[in-house]
C-alpha cells in the first residue's frame, strides 16, 4: 500500500480579499442586477483573471479606456482608481457612471490634492505603470506629483523647492522597502512632509505580516495572486526577504510546480488581496490529494473593515 508524504500546510490569516476588493467586485455584482447586463468596466476591477472571468460571464465588459463604452450604460470605475479626467469626460459625456475606487485609495487622492492647494509639490513612492499610481498622479496637474520607485530615485529628483514638499504611497507596497525610500527622502529633504497615516493600506500590511511569521517556519512559500497584483508580488518579495528560499506566486493549483516541492515538509499559503478564497481551497485540495495534510493558521491579525457601496445601489435608492 502507497503511503503519502506528510506535510505541515501553514495557512496566512489574514489573507485573500481586503475590504476595498470586496466593495469593487459587490459594485459590478450589484450594478448588473440593478440595470443588468451590459455594464462595462474600465480596466480589471481587481487584479485577478478568476474574478474578471467570473464577472465577465455575468454580463461585464472589461475596456481599456473610457471611449469604448456607450453613452447608454452604466461604467465602473476600478478599485485602483482613476485620473480626474476620466470621471469629467463620464459626465461631459452624461454617462452614469460609478466609482469602485478602494476608499483608502481616495483618501490618498484627497490628501495629494489638500498639499497641492497648500503649495506643495508630491512626491510619490510607486510603480509606474501600475493603474492606482497612474489615477493618483492624474488627480493633479503634470509635473505637480513626482514619481520614485527606489532609494537610488531619491538621489536624482528634481524639485521645484526642497522646503516645499510632500510625500504619497501606493497603498500596495512592501512595507519595509516604502520605509527606506521614506527615510532617503527625509535625509534629502528634511521639510518634506509625510502622510498623517500610513498610505500603505492596512490590507497590505496585515498580509505581509502574517507572511513574516510563516516564513521561518517553511521550506515553501506559496501566494496566490495575479502576476499584475501589486500586493501579491510584495508578499513573494517579503516571503524570500524573511528567509523563505522558495516563494513563488501561483494563480490557482494548476500553476503549482510541484517537482519544485519535492522533500519539502512545510509549506506556507497566503493569497493577495485580490484573490478570493475558492482559490485558496482549491491548493488546499491539492495538496491534500498529493500528502498527508497536516494545517496550521499563523493569525496575526483579525480584520473586521467594511466599506459602503455608493447609495445609488443600495435598497430603495432613487
Amino acid at each position: 500500500m502507497q503511503t503519502t508524504p506528510p506535510l505541515t500546510l501553514y495557512l496566512a490569516a489574514p489573507r485573500g480579499f481586503c475590504a476595498g476588493v470586496d466593495r469593487a467586485i459587490k459594485i459590478v455584482e450589484m450594478a448588473l442586477k440593478k440595470w443588468g447586463a451590459p455594464v462595462y468596466v474600465r480596466h480589471e476591477i481587481v487584479h485577478n483573471r478568476h474574478v474578471v472571468d467570473g464577472l465577465r460571464a455575468k454580463g461585464a465588459v472589461f475596456v481599456d479606456e473610457l471611449d469604448e463604452c456607450p453613452d447608454d450604460r452604466p461604467v465602473i470605475f476600478s478599485a485602483h482608481g482613476v485620473p480626474k479626467a476620466v470621471p469629467a469626460e463620464a459626465a461631459r459625456r452624461e454617462m452614469l457612471y460609478l466609482d469602485a475606487t478602494c476608499p483608502l485609495v481616495s483618501k490618498v487622492h484627497i490628501e495629494a490634492e489638500r498639499h497641492n492647494e497648500n503649495g506643495l509639490q508630491m512626491v510619490m513612492i510607486g510603480h509606474a505603470g501600475h493603474p492606482e499610481t497612474e489615477g493618483t498622479m492624474g488627480q493633479l496637474p503634470q509635473g505637480e506629483v513626482l514619481l520614485v520607485e527606489t532609494v537610488a530615485d531619491v538621489a536624482r529628483l528634481e524639485v521645484r523647492d526642497p522646503d516645499k514638499l510632500a510625500f504619497i504611497t501606493q497603498t500596495t507596497l512592501s512595507v519595509d522597502d516604502t520605509a527606506d525610500i521614506v527615510d532617503a527622502l527625509r535625509a534629502r529633504f528634511p521639510a518634506i512632509v509625510g502622510p498623517r497615516k500610513e498610505d500603505i493600506c492596512y490590507a497590505t500590511t496585515n498580509r505581509q505580516a502574517a507572511v513574516k511569521a510563516i516564513a521561518p517556519k517553511v521550506d515553501a512559500l506559496l501566494v496566490i495572486g495575479a502576476p499584475n497584483s501589486s500586493n501579491s508580488q510584495r508578499l513573494v518579495e517579503v516571503g524570500r526577504a524573511a528567509g523563505c528560499g522558495y516563494a513563488q506566486l501561483v494563480q490557482r493549483a494548476a500553476d503549482i510546480d510541484w517537482r519544485a516541492l519535492e522533500g519539502v515538509r512545510a509549506v506556507g499559503l497566503t493569497a493577495g488581496a485580490s484573490a478570493p478564497e475558492e482559490l485558496v481551497e482549491e491548493v488546499i485540495d491539492a495538496f491534500a490529494a498529493r500528502y498527508d495534510l497536516a494545517r496550521e493558521i499563523v493569525e496575526t491579525a483579525r480584520e473586521n473593515v467594511e466599506f459602503k457601496v455608493p447609495r445609488v445601489l443600495r435598497a430603495g435608492a432613487a
